[in-house]
């Protein structure tokens, strides 16, 4: 059961996910096309992280259209203007520039007149924890109507030479628009987040910072690309994503059977079903689609969102758990009763 309201306490001001859109760009990027370009197989490719195909964005397209595109239409269904959002959250490490932040683009390119923002850079967690920093400005009184993006063009810092990554990631957004719950019982009920910086060169863009500035070397050494230590990654993920989960439900008395739905972060379909198995998740409550998306890092959770609304899995009154880990290292859980 979940923490009750204690007796006397003013009612509960609750944020709650009002509407959801999301968007992928049009171009497709196969196993079949990997094999082209690297040494590598759609065996090999499924085998490891169940990818089939992921979406990338054209040249000169940046992480503030994909988001721009989620976020009118999320805008749209909540029965809103651009001019009732009063703060916008873009989750994303693939801003189209250092700055101005990619949430002050996309205030202008959706005409949100009203609105103050901020990037949020956590990686594949930036969705989760862009959704509780939202859902608490809502809580506090401080908005009434808060977008939260989840966007990123990974193709942008991917090496097609390396292997090891270039089949993980694609492109795509989603947004949210949070608002007021009408039920206290009813939108964001709690979350459970953390980081291990340790991790961090696990899963790093090595150049570009303040660091190592973009360089004749840097750019010969290819340092502008995502690393990763695979085996490192996957052990943190399966150990932490699981932990966490199991905090989050605990403090809240809520069993895997409670539970409507398991929506992960999309990076590994391994990774996903471990960390539902330790929950005791079965798999017909689990939303898998990273082998249509791969891993859009702050895209996964709303477009795997989107799929499971549109596919009839989730519905108003379900209560689901969200999980997620990323570069930094970055983890967390959300748990949510849904209410669009």
């Amino acid at each position: 059961m979940l923490r009750a309201q204690l007796a006397g306490a003013a009612p509960i001001r609750r944020a709650a996910i009002k509407s959801l859109a999301t968007y992928v760009p049009p171009r497709v990027l196969t196993n079949a096309d990997l094999e082209k370009m690297v040494e590598t197989s759609d065996e090999w490719i499924m085998q490891r992280t169940g990818i089939r195909e992921r979406h990338i964005a054209e040249p000169g397209v940046g992480t503030s259209d994909l988001a721009k595109e989620a976020a009118i239409e999320a805008i749209r269904r909540a029965g809103l203007t651009p001019a009732d959002i009063d703060l916008i959250i873009v989750g994303t490490v693939t801003p189209d520039m250092l700055f101005p932040s990619t949430a002050c683009l996309l205030q202008d390119k959706i005409g949100a007149t009203r609105a103050w923002g901020f990037d949020l850079s956590a990686a594949c967690s930036a969705f989760n924890y862009a959704l509780t920093v939202g859902s608490q400005m809502v809580a506090a009184g401080a908005a009434t109507h808060v977008l939260v993006v989840g966007a990123d063009v990974m193709s942008s810092i991917i090496d097609y030479t390396d292997r090891a990554t270039c089949v993980l990631f694609g492109d795509g957004a989603g947004a949210v628009v949070l608002g007021v719950s009408d039920d206290p019982s009813t939108g964001i009920l709690d979350f459970e987040h953390q980081v291990d910086g340790s991790g961090g060169p696990a899963l790093c863009m090595p150049a570009g910072g303040s660091r190592q500035p973009a360089s004749h070397e840097t750019v010969d050494q290819r340092l502008h690309f995502v690393k990763q230590e695979g085996q490192a990654v996957f052990k943190f993920a399966v150990r932490n994503t699981g932990e966490i989960c199991e905090r989050l439900l605990q403090r809240n008395q809520v069993t895997a059977n409670d539970l409507d739905l398991f929506v992960s972060h999309q990076a590994n379909r391994r990774i996903i079903m471990s960390v539902a198995e330790r929950i005791g998740m079965p798999e017909d409550k689990v939303i898998i689609n990273i082998d249509r998306f791969g891993n859009t890092t702050a895209g996964t959770i709303p477009l795997a969102l989107n799929d499971a609304v549109t596919s009839g899995r989730l519905k108003r009154g379900d209560l689901i758990l969200l999980a997620s880990v990323g570069a930094g290292f970055t983890v967390g859980a959300v748990l949510v009763r849904w209410a669009y």
